[in-house]
C-alpha cells in the first residue's frame, strides 16, 4: 500500500540512506514512477522474480543533504476516502507541492487529471 511505500521513503531520508528497497506492487511502482518524473526520487526500477520482487529505489537530496520530500499529508484513508471532481483540484503548497490521484486512468497528479479532465479519489499530498 502506498502508506507504507512513502512512510519507508521519509524514514529512509531522514536518515541520509541513498537508497532503500520496498516490496514490489504494480500501484506503488505506478507511483515512485510519478514521484521520479516529478523529481521527489532520483530513481527506481524493480529487482528480482515473483515472489521476491523489489523496488530498488534511489533517494535524491539538495547541496545541503535535504531530502528532496519534505513532507507527506496522507489524504484518503480506509475510514474515509476523499473524491474530487477535476475542477475543484486544489494546489498542494501554492504549486510547490503535488497531489496524487486514484482515477480510472490510474495514478496520476493533480495536474495531469487537470489537464486530463478526470476526478478521483485524492490519495495523498506531497511537498
Amino acid at each position: 500500500m502506498y502508506t507504507d511505500l512513502l512512510t519507508r521513503i521519509k524514514n529512509a531520508q531522514a536518515v541520509n540512506k541513498v537508497s532503500l528497497k520496498v516490496p514490489f506492487s504494480n500501484n506503488d511502482m505506478k507511483i515512485v514512477e510519478l514521484l521520479t518524473r516529478n523529481g521527489y526520487l532520483a530513481g527506481a526500477e524493480k529487482k528480482g522474480r515473483m515472489p521476491k520482487r523489489v523496488i530498488d529505489i534511489t533517494l535524491k537530496y539538495d547541496e545541503n543533504e535535504r531530502g528532496a520530500i519534505s513532507g507527506v499529508k496522507f489524504v484518503s484513508r480506509p475510514s474515509r476516502r476523499i473524491y474530487c471532481g477535476y475542477s475543484t483540484l486544489r494546489l498542494v503548497k501554492n504549486g510547490f507541492g503535488a497531489s496524487f490521484v486514484s482515477t480510472s486512468k490510474g495514478i496520476m497528479t493533480n495536474r495531469q487529471a487537470r489537464k486530463e479532465k478526470v476526478g478521483g479519489q485524492i490519495l495523498f499530498e506531497i511537498w
